[in-house]
């Protein structure tokens, strides 16, 4: 018996072909050598479908869809005896170009499928594209044929992960990095002991999806400028080809997904940083690329004469809560789940995900409660960065529906300002601390991603080294990048053989990394600053592809000791169970103790109300939740003071002893040793201690 789609109908100066399904969308291999297109838009005309031979400029074909092809807004067609592996596809629509309108068809111009798989033309990093080509970016056909081997996403409970942002170029491109494939997904997977020794559980990877690093591609003083860290989606399902050593081969896909088994394999699961706010498209003189020109007014923001909104900040933005680019959403991240494992996903300006079609916030966003409740989604990490370049910040006031969480800007500014002495943040840290539940006490401390630093930004060491950015080798006289930093340099801008300061800077990193990793909440932590890696003081490496974004591999061994105080940290904050609680409870517990409690330099005489910069805070964890037959006392001292203090420690049962874990005003310890005093700890100027009580 013969299926009716094995059946052409028509045929095409040799090519056969037959009217085909209109989903799922994309390009699927139906059986043998037969392909399935399927596109949609809404007010083209006509619709071709070129094909190519991989790497040739002319199509072999060219196949106009007839109009019985056509269901609804969906063209489709089954193409017969064509090789995937050496084919190449692209569209062009014919309809209405009328600006004024949102009309921008041009039946010239050859288009991207929008979920094309896998997209060429751009298979190896920073090779120049043939500028005379009318077609850059190219659709691929995959067959969907990995061996998982039984892998699944991990489902690590949220309050659990340690989160490690880090860019695939920049992690182990660099000399010193020792990998054989560097800047690529291989690239990491050489690097997982290391991942696993830190003990970080999540990597958080910026965008990976298809983009042009030659995108406003300049140079600078010799140095050639990219488009490198890839908020700028030229496809949302194809991932970036130029992060892959066997991209040439067509391997992309099957490379990121061997990264991922490998990850999961060691217990990491794996964040992606989306980017559905807009695309690489620009503004009205921007290029065609998909959208614009098979769909322009269904897939942006327009105004009512037909410009397009910019609350992106990048010239364009996404109409996300539009039915069918909802729709487009929603397929995209359940294919990334369902086809390679992603185990959550961070929202690029998400708050643009909130507005309606004339660019106004929603109270109820379709889009977000339908990611929110999707079958599919259900076990998928969501975050959001609840804030966009159209002024709409949302941090703790994010549509949730009880699944997404925040990058919790307000923690990262709260912190940076008191380690440097800010007395008025003072009440606002111990909200911090106990996972802000001024922000989110409607959902629970997993809503709060707390982080100091990100790859936007100065890094943990800059952050300690320079009170003001230094971009100018980005090429726009100092201009871009954020100037409210609340950086302190310790009294030197940037490098300085001064051993007080470098010895305070030491401190001031050690107490960031402390603070954060002893806060309620999921940590985050910028790949590099385990070893204090610099940018020179630039706060906006986006278009740096050399030293200034490269991890220095070499610094690990020049700073061992803050490497291992992050790993004694994490390894601390794993290890009990209090310090990842989900819920706001400040009351007393089985222990007979408050479990979270907050002190000044007298035991249990802390005016959370009035500015401070000295003070203590301690967890009590049950022993039937610790697994041993004591209570866990946890008090870190915190002393972000220019002058010395004493403060007086809580008295725990008699028996128990307090013992220190970390002190930041000296080398980092492996043991945990008993101190001295039990009455009292003495704090040199803006150091911190860490102790717990035990037998």
């Amino acid at each position: 018996m013969i299926r009716i789609d094995e059946y052409p109908t028509h045929e095409l100066n040799g090519i056969k072909y037959r009217c085909g399904h209109v989903q799922p969308f994309g390009a699927t291999i139906i059986s043998g050598d037969a392909i399935n297109f399927s596109i949609f838009s809404n007010a083209a005309e006509s619709c071709e479908l070129l094909l190519y031979h991989y790497g040739e400029s002319e199509p072999f074909a060219v196949i106009p869809f007839p109009e019985e092809f056509r269901i609804g807004n969906v063209f489709s067609m089954i193409v017969y005896g064509l090789n995937y592996e050496q084919l190449e596809y692209g569209y062009r629509f014919d309809g209405p170009y009328e600006p004024t309108k949102g009309h921008l068809f041009d039946k010239t111009k050859v288009l991207l499928d929008p979920y094309a798989k896998l997209v060429s033309g751009r298979t190896v990093w920073g090779r120049e594209p043939d500028l005379e080509n009318n077609f850059q970016h190219r659709g691929c056909v995959m067959l969907e044929d990995f061996d998982w081997q039984g892998d699944k996403p991990l489902e690590i409970p949220m309050s659990d992960l340690v989160i490690y942002e880090m860019h695939v170029r920049s992690f182990t491109k660099h000399e010193s990095s020792g990998v054989k494939f560097k800047g690529t997904f291989t690239g990491i997977i050489e690097k997982i002991p290391y991942l696993k020794d830190l003990g970080i559980n999540c990597i958080e990877l910026l965008p990976i999806f298809e983009f042009d690093e030659f995108e406003n591609e300049r140079v600078v003083e010799g140095e050639r400028l990219y488009n490198y860290w890839g908020y700028s989606t030229v496809n949302f399902y194809a991932p970036k080809a130029g992060y892959a050593a066997t991209a040439p081969l067509g391997l992309a896909a099957d490379e990121l997904k061997n990264l991922i088994k490998e990850l999961h394999k060691n217990g990491i699961e794996i964040i992606l940083d989306v980017v559905f706010n807009h695309t690489a498209e620009g503004n009205e003189k921007g290029p065609y690329i998909s959208y614009k020109g098979i769909d322009n007014k269904t897939y942006y923001l327009l105004t009512p004469d037909g410009y397009y909104y910019n609350f992106s900040g990048c010239g364009n933005t996404m109409n996300c809560n539009n039915a069918i680019v909802r729709n487009f959403i929603l397929d995209c991240l359940r294919y990334w789940v369902a086809s390679y494992h992603i185990d959550g996903f961070r929202f690029d300006l998400a708050s643009i995900l909130s507005r309606d079609e004339k660019g106004a916030p929603m109270t109820s966003p379709p889009l977000l409660e339908t990611l929110a409740h999707d079958a599919i989604l259900g076990k998928t990490k969501l975050i959001a960065e609840a804030w966009d370049a159209g002024g709409l910040y949302q941090v703790g006031s994010f549509p949730a529906w009880g699944r997404w969480a925040e990058w919790n800007g307000k923690y990262r500014d709260c912190l940076r300002k008191f380690i440097k002495s800010g007395a008025e943040c003072g009440p606002e840290l111990i909200n911090c601390i106990k996972g802000s539940p001024d922000l989110y006490a409607n959902r629970s401390t997993e809503a709060s991603i707390n982080f100091i630093t990100c790859h936007d930004g100065f890094t943990l060491n800059d952050l300690v080294s320079y009170n003001e950015k230094h971009n100018l080798a980005n090429g726009e006289n100092n201009n871009d990048g954020c100037n409210d930093n609340n950086s302190w340099n310790c009294g030197i801008e940037g490098d300085t053989q001064d051993l007080e300061i470098l010895e305070l800077r030491q401190r001031q990193i050690k107490n960031a990394v402390a603070l954060l990793l002893l806060s309620r909440g999921v940590p985050m932590i910028l790949s590099g600053d385990e070893f204090r890696n610099t940018q020179f003081g630039n706060n906006n490496a986006y278009c740096q592809d050399n030293h200034l974004s490269w991890l220095d591999w070499s610094q690990l061994s020049d700073n061992q000791d803050t490497f291992s105080f992050f790993k004694k940290m994490i390894a601390f904050r794993k290890k009990h169970p209090v310090l990842r609680k989900t819920h706001y409870f400040e009351g007393t517990n089985s222990s007979g103790y408050p479990e979270l409690s907050f002190h000044s330099e007298k035991s249990w005489c802390l005016d959370i109300g009035s500015p401070f910069l000295v003070f203590g805070f301690m967890y009590v964890e049950p022993n039937e939740e610790y697994g041993t037959g004591e209570n866990q006392f946890i008090y870190c001292a915190v002393n972000a003071h220019w002058e010395e203090h004493s403060l007086e420690l809580p008295q725990i049962p008699e028996g128990m002893k307090w013992h220190k874990v970390v002190y930041t005003g000296e080398k980092t310890k492996i043991e945990e040793e008993m101190i001295d005093s039990q009455k009292h700890v003495q704090l040199m100027s803006r150091s911190l201690m860490v102790l717990i009580g035990k037998s």
